[in-house]
């Protein structure tokens, strides 16, 4: 694995917290890794699912430059209802939304996911994400 210096170390740490994720990992890259759970009354198959596939938003940031910007990425699941407004509130805090797409058939209520990217300081990434996503809490 590659030696991970203590600064990156330190932004994985404040992204994690901005976040309000769990412990954020660190991957081979390195790469930041951040899960942060959510909670549906989601049924997929007409069966209740605590999954992690559905119940928890993703976010990582990797690459970092000189200049202290990366390659920051984010992923979550919302109600179809809530699509435009997440894709809305992302474009309008400077960040590219880059895939909306449903994963399961047959689920309800209805789940889009929502994929987005922007190279920017994984710190500004943080706080403008959760500015972008405060309204699904």
């Amino acid at each position: 694995m590659t030696k991970v210096s203590r600064q990156f170390k330190r932004l994985c740490t404040q992204f994690t917290r901005i976040l309000g994720g769990e412990e954020g990992e660190i991957k081979p890259g390195p790469v930041c890794f951040v899960s942060r759970p959510r909670e549906f009354d989601e049924k997929i198959l007409r069966r209740r699912t605590n999954s992690p596939l559905v119940n928890y938003q993703l976010f990582s940031f990797e690459a970092l430059d000189q200049q202290g910007r990366a390659l920051c990425l984010g992923e979550t699941a919302v109600f179809q209802n809530q699509a435009n407004r997440l894709i809305r509130n992302l474009q309008n805090n400077g960040i590219k939304a880059t895939a909306l797409h449903n994963h399961w058939l047959g689920e309800n209520p209805r789940l889009m996911y929502i994929h987005w990217e922007s190279i920017d300081s994984p710190i500004s990434f943080a706080r403008k994400t959760k500015r972008s996503i405060a309204f699904l809490d």
